[in-house]
């Protein structure tokens, strides 16, 4: 196919004119600029985690309390990170994102 009846094709699908919008591509912008750091910084602590049961098992045996180890309560930790991130989230796309999202869909949807 040559290059031009491939421009062609992008004038006349809808969804490539939309993907190539000025909206869209701030929609997507928004969303990797919360989603790649918060993705980041997940992963940095879960390793950092999983790096410390393996290399600092002295550390992670130590008794804070009773029979609670410090291994206990950061691994707990990950279980309360992940339901912040969680509501992080969710609160952040109901302000920020699915607003925008929505009358895109809708414009979509709309053909205009």
């Amino acid at each position: 196919m040559s290059n031009e009846a491939l421009d062609q094709i992008e004038v006349d699908d809808p969804y490539i004119a939309m993907q190539n919008s000025k909206d869209f591509i701030d929609l997507r912008r928004k969303f990797r600029s919360f989603v790649f750091p918060m993705t980041a910084f997940f992963l940095t602590w879960y390793f950092l985690y999983v790096l410390l049961a393996v290399f600092a098992r002295e550390f992670m045996g130590t008794r804070v309390f009773g029979n609670i180890t410090w291994g206990l309560i950061l691994g707990l930790l990950q279980f309360v990170t992940t339901f912040a991130i969680t509501i992080i989230y969710m609160r952040w796309a109901d302000r920020e994102f699915d607003t925008r999202a929505s009358r895109l869909a809708a414009r979509m949807e709309g053909g205009s």
